[in-house]
């Protein structure tokens, strides 16, 4: 065959730039391979170290398992579906996981599942992109769940995807459950993606990505987590933890870069990697006044001794929960005068947010109590008049904290009167991050203060009692921030 330029194969995502195929070449790649049951598969153990107690080690949370393999959410699923079931009886639900996105030209981003897919089917894997679980009513007060996916391609009757697709080729992005692989995973009763209207389009029916009162519902029933989910945040932190370890004891080689926050960057991101699925959001890594920008995600900047750095990460498990911390660290190792009465002003104002948590309180209890904190602060310090009314949100802009979940600010769609103006309820994970933020052109400020930014945050879940620290196991005093710092780097 003459060598010449290939083109697009119509059905298939091919480029410009790959390599003609032959009718020789087709057939020949269409012959002699073992049975798709039989071929060994990509999944690893390492769900296990994320899955929790019970369920199936080495299962794969949706993406290249085994044919005998249950997601660690299986189990779970199916009460949230009939949670869902129950708030919409007879009506056609369809939860998408969503679409691939191309980052540049022919490169896609990495690919991450719809929360509520997730939740819903407790498959989290790569290769559920464009797949959508449809919830289909069965009688007056019942829906049968039926997932449509792209199943594994077969390698014969003159299939070429297996080996020529860029975006969902086995050979080019990895292998693919079969349908009956995918119900093993799932429990779910699965179908091939074209049985939806020749696989170009969701059926009609409420959507969960365009219909708001469907969105609702699934941040609403999203809000109180059971105790497998309260585990899976819980493996989050503690691999977040070991991450901003990771960070000091790294320090020395972070101060001697020229791009230092990018170096820490790094260093936390390669632990959310290796735990977990990655990090649940980009990982702000901000010395000095970058401490002052609240998503300060360039992290190009040089590392001063002198200055604080205000590290919030959150490494994200492979069942898609994310942990949500933050440490403001003296790089010097110990804290100067100003930074710390910075510093101590926001842990008092956290120790009072945290101190208002408990089952029955109002949402925006323990931002009041922070921010009351901080208004006398401000005021004893002379930067305020008086500490009534909000000017102090000039210093610190942002509430003090958020749910936490599957997503960062998880149940955002959630309406006002079950989250923000509602009361707090045993289960719920949230997060206590009160800030100072002093920009460094501000003049309402004494110079000495100008240009520090200091966050504290931590994760916790309502109990009966109270309130639960997940994140304890990194110090939040100064006293207890410079000892934990001094022992990593001198180990």
């Amino acid at each position: 065959m003459p060598d010449t330029p290939s083109r697009p194969t119509a059905g298939l995502n091919t480029s410009s730039h790959d390599l003609p195929v032959s009718p020789e070449l087709s057939r020949f790649m269409a012959t002699n391979w073992a049975a798709s049951s039989t071929a060994p598969s990509t999944a690893t153990s390492t769900v296990s170290s994320t899955s929790g107690a019970g369920d199936v080690a080495g299962a794969g949370a949706g993406s290249t398992a085994s044919a005998t393999a249950a997601a660690p959410a299986r189990a779970v699923t199916p009460a949230r579906r009939d949670r869902l079931s129950a708030r919409f009886p007879g009506e056609r639900l369809v939860i998408p996981a969503g679409e691939l996105k191309v980052r540049s030209n022919d490169c896609d981003y990495r690919f991450r599942p719809h929360s509520a897919y997730a939740w819903l089917t407790g498959l989290t894997g790569e290769d559920q992109a464009g797949h959508v679980l449809v919830m289909e009513p069965a009688g007056p007060h019942a829906h049968e769940a039926v997932l449509y996916l792209r199943p594994r391609s077969p390698r014969a009757d003159g299939n070429e995807e297996f080996y020529r697709d860029r975006r969902y080729g086995e050979f080019w992005v990895g292998r693919r459950p079969d349908l009956a692989e995918a119900e093993r995973l799932s429990g779910i009763r699965c179908a091939h993606l074209d049985g939806l209207t020749g696989g170009r389009a969701a059926p009609t029916g409420r959507d969960a990505t365009t219909d708001p009162e469907l969105a609702e519902a699934l941040a609403e029933l999203r809000l109180v987590k059971d105790a497998w989910e309260v585990a899976q945040l819980q493996l989050a932190v503690d691999h977040t933890t070991t991450g901003f370890e990771d960070v000091v004891r790294d320090l020395p080689r972070a101060l001697a870069h020229p791009r230092g926050e990018r170096w820490i960057e790094g260093v936390f991101n390669r632990r959310a990697r290796a735990e977990g699925n990655g990090t649940g959001y980009d990982t702000i890594a901000a010395s000095g006044a970058h401490a002052c920008v609240l998503h300060w995600i360039r992290n190009d900047g040089r590392l001063n001794g002198d200055e604080l750095l205000l590290l919030d990460g959150g490494v994200e498990t492979d069942t898609l929960y994310t942990a949500d911390v933050t440490r403001t660290l003296p790089l010097s190792g110990r804290f100067s005068s100003v930074q710390r009465q910075v510093y101590e002003l926001v842990l008092a104002a956290q120790d009072a947010g945290m101190a208002a948590l408990r089952p029955g309180a109002s949402f925006r209890d323990f931002h009041r109590a922070g921010m009351r904190v901080i208004s006398e602060g401000l005021t004893e310090w002379g930067v305020l008049k008086h500490a009534e009314g909000d000017l102090h949100r000039r210093y610190t802009l942002c509430s003090s904290g958020h749910m936490l979940g599957l997503d960062l600010h998880d149940c955002a769609k959630a309406r006002a009167d079950t989250y923000l103006d509602g009361v707090l309820e045993e289960g719920q994970v949230l997060t206590v991050e009160p800030g100072l933020y002093l920009q460094s052109d501000d003049e309402t400020l004494p110079p000495e203060l100008r240009g520090i930014g200091v966050r504290i945050e931590d994760d916790l879940v309502i109990t009966a009692e109270g309130a639960r620290l997940m994140s304890g196991a990194l110090p939040r005093t100064v006293a207890g921030v410079e000892e934990w710092m001094g022992n990593l780097l001198a180990g």
